[in-house]
């Protein structure tokens, strides 16, 4: 037998009206914040005008790990680990578990966002040292950490207002990054790296590396290749990492 529509819309309308208003309004209220994932009012305010997510605290952090894990081709049990390790270490409760879960496979689906919530834990040391060193050990989850994480990482570690030999310097794995050498040098070191010269080199030759580098990753010339705003944000990284270690390289060799 099927009930009239009406008489369904009637009796749905008096079990609404005989619930108080209080208690209605906390029910509306809780199934919207699980429908929506709204946790705060800036989360709130941040869905209402159409940007991306306010994340903080373990939930950016464990954003950050989920974008490393994907960022190598795909996650592994080495990586799921590693998550694993990280929530024993911050002893997060159960819901906070279930929140630091949920942020990591929301970051293997993308990295967009990141760069304004990152620049907002600029200044406070120990915070940012905390991220990087979670950060390393996910990319050393599986042995030695790729080129992508290892961009990623660098770039992150930027954003927070440390230089590379700092971010560098964190990486506690004991084995090489693929593609890389073993040890970690000065910032003159660093520079030489970047550009693919030696301390030897010729002016001239180091003028060559520079300009090459800078027109392989111009932003512009990476946008006009159809790169992702993610991809051209890195780019424009890039091209500023690259300015410093010539503009030291050339101090310290003393040419124009």
């Amino acid at each position: 037998m099927f009930w009239p529509m009406t008489y369904l819309g009637a009796l749905a309308g008096w079990w609404l009206a005989s619930i108080p208003g209080a208690l209605l309004g906390g029910l509306i209220g809780h199934v919207v914040d699980r429908r929506l994932g709204l946790t705060s009012w800036s989360r709130l305010r941040q869905r209402l005008s159409g940007g991306p997510p306010v994340m903080q605290g373990h939930e950016l952090l464990f954003f950050l790990l989920g974008r490393l894990a994907k960022s190598s081709g795909r996650i592994s049990e080495a990586h799921i680990q590693a998550a694993r390790g990280e929530m024993r270490r911050l002893q997060l409760t159960a819901s906070q578990q279930r929140a630091a879960i949920d942020a990591f496979y929301r970051g293997k689906a993308g990295g967009d966002g990141l760069r304004e919530p990152l620049q907002r834990l600029r200044g406070r040391q120990d915070e940012v040292r905390s991220v990087l060193q979670a950060c390393w050990r996910m990319a050393r989850a599986q042995g030695a950490v790729d080129t992508r994480e290892h961009e990623l990482i660098m770039l992150w570690g930027k954003w927070m207002g440390w230089d590379a030999a700092a971010v560098a310097a964190l990486d506690q794995g004991g084995g090489p990054r693929q593609g890389a050498p073993r040890h970690v040098g000065g910032a003159y070191e660093q520079a030489l790296r970047l550009l693919g010269v030696r301390a030897d080199s010729d002016p001239q030759v180091i003028k060559r590396a520079y300009r090459r580098l800078l027109s392989k990753h111009h932003p512009d010339k990476q946008a006009g290749a159809g790169a992702s705003a993610l991809q051209v944000r890195e780019a424009t990284e890039r091209t500023r990492e690259l300015h410093s270690a010539y503009s030291l390289i050339r101090e310290r060799r003393g040419f124009r």
